[in-house]
């Protein structure tokens, strides 16, 4: 039986890194420099990490993505000629290739990258779609920070993934900005020296 207000199949989840005082990219971010200016150590732990924490929150989260949200900002960073290649995608190294919905009402022209992209309108219709497309696995929300606070605000999220980085930014573009009050169910909490990998279960 179904727990009252639970979804059933598969879980959809935010998973993003920040820094301490909560942004997910420095100033200025744009498609040659998608995490602004000096933001390289918000995602140390998953490009330049050998520790096994890291490995293995990396390994696991990528194995179990059976299809991507993000935003269109976002997807003009990682399509673009300083974005993702064969060596380096989603999951970093790993590289994984699940089917992608980019939330945007102005789907590019033409895409670099050979993945799977599709285009929608809103944060709902990206979820739903990724969902049917996903099978049992996970629906990974990856960002940026406007679609996945979209997506904890009109309780579309079953679990939030932070990564966070052991770095002040002072600036940038906040994550928790103007979200709603929301409890929170703390599910689980490793560490490297890289990040600190928080669970949380959504109420």
């Amino acid at each position: 039986m179904t727990a009252p207000g639970r979804r059933t199949g598969p879980r959809v989840i935010g998973d993003i890194s920040m820094s301490v005082d909560g942004f997910v990219t420095c100033p200025d971010p744009g498609p040659d420099r998608g995490l602004g200016r000096g933001g390289e150590p918000l995602h140390a732990w998953a490009i330049d990490s050998t520790h096994d924490v890291d490995r293995n929150v990396l390994a696991r989260s990528s194995a179990a993505s059976g299809a991507v949200v993000m935003g269109r900002r976002l997807f003009d960073i990682i399509d673009s000629s300083h974005g993702w290649n064969d060596e380096m995608g989603y999951g970093a190294d790993q590289a994984a290739t699940p089917p992608f919905f980019v939330v945007t009402r102005s789907p590019p022209a033409r895409v670099r990258l050979d993945l799977d992209f599709t285009f929608v309108d809103t944060p709902a219709e990206a979820i739903e779609r990724a969902r049917t497309a996903s099978g049992e696995q996970d629906v990974v929300v990856m960002g940026g920070a406007m679609v996945l606070r979209s997506c904890l605000d009109e309780g579309l999220l079953d679990e939030l993934r932070l990564h966070v980085a052991p770095i002040l930014l002072g600036g940038g573009t906040p994550l928790f900005d103007a979200v709603d009050r929301r409890e929170l169910g703390q599910r689980e909490v490793v560490v490297s020296p890289h990040a600190t990998h928080l669970t949380y279960q959504l109420r």
